[in-house]
Formats: structure tokens, C-alpha cells, sequence
């Protein structure tokens, strides 16, 4: 499909062209067919499409739906929108393993307690501290 019409209003060349020119160059083989997306119109060759689809050359997404809602092609249509990137599945960070040696075993409940509170007042200083209604 070659796009050609005004800003905001395009139709479409349907063209055959060389597999190594695309159809934005301008340059093509042939016209077989004419789209308009605005008013559905739309014009095609039918005995010069087949004849070049027999000779080898394979339509795009686009004109092949087409060619399917037409009637040209016996095929399912193809999705034509673009694939969604999956992303990659993220590497759960492994937790550091620290190894415990003995002095850390011999620590008792006790301390452990008494190092908690710590860490808490730490956390807690920043945010206003709020008083349940019954205190009000």
C-alpha cells in the first residue's frame, strides 16, 4: 500500500513493487487496486492480483485482509496490529544469607528485644505522632 492523498486525508495505491524498493519510494511495477479509508472505497484488479500473487509476489497484512474480505483469498486473516513487548521476568533478589556464628547464637531473646525498640524511635521521629480520640 502506497499512502498518498492530503494531510489527514489519505488513500491508498495498492501497488506491486520490488522486494527491494518499498512502496514509500515511489518507484513500483504496477498499480492493481485503490483504497480510501475515509468512504470504505475500494478498487481492485482482481485478474492482475492474481496473476502476480501466481508469479510469486506475497501481499502485506493489510492488503492480504483485504484480499480475504473480498473474496480473493480462501485464508484467515492476519493480525496486523503490532505485538506487545513482553517484559522480562524480573529476578526475585535472593535475601543476603548471612552465616551465624557462634558469638550472634549466643544471644539471647532479651537483647534482641532491646535493639528492636531502637530501630522503631528511629523510624518514628520523622512522622507526627497521633493521639487516639479517647486521650482528646
Amino acid at each position: 500500500m502506497q499512502r498518498s492523498g492530503r494531510i489527514n486525508q489519505p488513500s491508498f495505491r495498492i501497488v506491486v513493487t520490488e522486494h527491494t524498493s518499498s512502496p514509500k519510494a515511489g518507484k513500483y511495477v504496477e498499480r492493481v487496486g485503490f483504497y480510501n479509508p475515509q468512504s470504505k472505497e475500494r478498487t481492485l484488479l482482481e485478474d492482475r492480483i492474481k496473476y502476480w500473487m501466481s508469479v510469486g509476489a506475497k501481499p502485506s497484512g493489510t492488503v492480504h485482509n483485504m484480499l480475504v474480505s473480498v473474496g480473493l483469498l480462501n485464508a484467515k486473516k492476519i493480525n496486523v496490529l503490532p505485538r506487545k513487548t513482553v517484559p522480562k521476568p524480573v529476578e526475585a533478589e535472593a535475601a543476603p544469607v548471612v552465616a551465624e556464628s557462634s558469638d550472634e547464637a549466643s544471644e539471647t531473646p532479651a537483647e534482641a528485644v532491646e535493639t528492636a525498640p531502637e530501630a522503631a524511635s528511629v523510624e518514628d521521629s520523622g512522622a507526627p505522632k497521633e493521639t487516639p480520640a479517647e486521650e482528646k
